[in-house]
């Protein structure tokens, strides 16, 4: 950690209510934090906007930004405001308040990145939302089991949205363009920090999309940092029954070069699970299990119990 600053710097890479709850959490230890986020989204609000103006899709990154908004009652509001949705069916209807106003600063400022920092000084959120690459990116899988009369055939689904919800197996994930440039602030990011933050969020389509673009990929395999992966609660649909060791095991095949030195699981995902101690430290990681999950049961981080555990780590 660099001393000379105080708090550490870091940077968390993923996209959606993963990503969100790792910055929200991360917020409590840190300001200096920066959310690298993916840029594949092509369904809802997003894909609609996308598809007209030719923009990276703004929800995931609105989403970050609502996550790093502070827990006073004008962060609480401006957060409410940027996820709230327009109702009915015209024009307006189902597109996210903050996906409008990232749209409508894009189409006068010429960095998708000054557009971002602009929201952020308006919301005074703790850190910067920085999208992962220079262009929108589409997700392609390699899935088995669509067809029930064929249930060994592969098929390739293309988009974001249809992967996340795919009935089959996925087996692997590639982006198009194939080697996209990473954005240049994200890169900067990664070299600087002291801890850089995988996880948790849907597998294929908002945690390895990252370690898909080289230049992304190469920073945080180079880096000094310290390099932790949050899993998941439970499977989402894209990894329905897959255990954590399949989790680790698919993120190995996808970056065959990342090490890791820390893994942080929820006590109720790892289970019967017997080999993920052995999957992490094939990664070169430790494993530290606790307690994470809301205490309603959901399948949602409390950010209070991912912060205390994140914070452990970070002071070893």
């Amino acid at each position: 950690m660099n001393q000379r600053q105080g708090l550490p710097a870091v940077a968390a890479l993923g996209g959606g209510h993963g990503l969100a709850a790792t910055l929200t959490a991360m917020r409590r230890l840190t300001d200096r934090l920066t959310a690298i986020v993916t840029v594949a989204d092509d369904g809802g609000s997003s894909g609609r906007l996308r598809d007209e103006f030719g923009i990276l899709p703004p929800g995931d990154l609105r989403m970050a930004l609502a996550a790093m908004c502070g827990d006073d009652a004008d962060g609480r509001l401006w957060a409410d405001v940027l996820q709230s949705r327009f109702a009915g069916d015209g024009p307006l209807g189902g597109h996210a308040v903050g996906n409008l106003l990232i749209a409508g600063l894009w189409q006068t400022l010429p960095d998708p990145v000054e557009g971002l920092e602009m929201v952020g000084q308006l919301l005074g959120i703790r850190g910067r939302v920085l999208p992962m690459s220079s262009v929108p990116l589409a997700i392609e899988a390699d899935v088995v089991g669509l067809r029930q009369e064929a249930p060994d055939e592969m098929s390739v689904v293309r988009g974001q949205a249809q992967v996340a919800s795919t009935s089959g197996r996925v087996l692997a994930v590639r982006l198009d363009p194939d080697r996209p440039p990473a954005h240049p602030a994200a890169l900067d990011a990664l070299r600087k920090a002291d801890f850089i933050v995988l996880g948790p969020g849907s597998w294929f389509t908002s945690v390895l999309p990252h370690l898909l673009v080289p230049e992304l990929a190469d920073a945080v395999v180079t880096s000094r940092a310290k390099r932790i992966l949050i899993l998941n609660l439970v499977p989402a649909a894209e990894t329905e029954g897959f255990s954590p060791s399949e989790h680790i095991d698919v993120l190995a095949e996808h970056a065959p070069s990342l090490r890791l030195d820390h893994v942080i699981a929820d006590e109720r995902f790892v289970g019967p699970d017997q080999h993920l101690s052995r999957y992490v430290g094939s990664l070169g990681a430790s494993l530290h299990v606790a307690r994470l999950g809301m205490l309603d049961g959901s399948p949602r981080h409390d950010p209070r119990l991912l912060a205390a555990a994140l914070a452990e780590i970070m002071t070893l």
